[in-house]
């Protein structure tokens, strides 16, 4: 079982150690978490075909406060299941009285996962380096499956995306993506996003983004020549990126009627 689709409950492996993202152990066997593709590197992952994001241990995720409690602020971090990030792992002190200050209703943050329980009670970290309040810039949202192409193999595309653009970019893997620069290089990049969601089966597609990018530079540069001779073009801030790049997976095209080609096509997005 190199790759091949599984289904909730189908047996993986006899190995607990085997267990990767989208599986989970029951009597120290494996199974498969999600309908998706099930794929055998280190570890056996399953890469779903569609639907909900769910969480896992170590996870990135971006998440929008909506409740809070004596000791906790309550997370949607796009998923059935909500985010619970309790006092203790705030960065510094708080008191009860002072929680509505630090994140009020509406208050958006890049957490990571510290624990998933068995009845998937979520429970989040703002205690590493990175990890913040969001303030400014703009917050997209993708199908949390294609998170693994925004990144790109080894980060190749995200690494390209913020060169391009001169914006900070922030993918979670919850399917949030949370973007600053110049409102013209937040439209930029917003439109290769777009791009790269729509074309997401396609081959060799950090190149074609690339291209775009590059073509759409381009055009301003001239324009800007045309209307100010020899003025020099500011250019943006590179900011270092602090995604987690190890996710090896990838996944399928949708709306793809013949199960056969939903497989061809989400292998080569992965070995793309």
């Amino acid at each position: 079982m190199d790759r091949e689709i599984v289904v909730p409950g189908q047996l993986l492996s006899d190995n607990t150690n085997d267990s990767g993202s989208g599986t989970y152990v029951k009597e120290g066997k494996v199974y498969s978490l999600l309908y998706g593709v099930a794929n055998i590197k280190n570890k056996i992952s399953v890469i779903p075909f569609s639907g909900k994001y769910i969480p896992s241990r170590k996870d990135f995720v971006i998440g929008t406060v909506f409740e809070t409690t004596s000791s906790n602020w309550i997370f949607d971090i796009g998923s059935p299941y909500d985010g619970l990030l309790h006092v203790s792992e705030y960065p510094r002190r708080v008191e009860s009285s002072m929680m509505r200050e630090i994140f009020d209703i509406g208050d958006c943050a890049i957490l990571r996962i510290k624990d998933v329980d068995a009845s998937m009670k979520i429970e989040l970290t703002l205690r590493e380096k990175g990890l913040r309040k969001i303030k400014g810039g703009r917050l997209l949202e993708v199908p949390s499956t294609k998170v693994p192409r925004v990144i790109g193999h080894n980060g190749s595309m995200v690494s390209m995306l913020k060169k391009e653009t001169g914006c900070e970019i922030f993918v979670g893997q919850n399917g949030r993506i949370w973007i600053n620069g110049k409102d013209e290089n937040m439209d930029k990049l917003s439109e290769a996003i777009d791009m790269i969601i729509r074309e997401s089966h396609t081959s060799g597609l950090t190149d074609k983004i690339s291209r775009f990018l590059q073509v759409e530079e381009k055009t301003e540069d001239t324009t800007v020549y045309e209307e100010a001779g020899d003025t020099d073009i500011e250019q943006g801030e590179v900011v270092e990126d602090i995604n987690s790049a190890d996710e090896e997976y990838s996944e399928d095209p949708e709306k793809v009627d013949e199960t056969s080609r939903k497989v061809d096509q989400l292998l080569d997005t992965e070995e793309n």
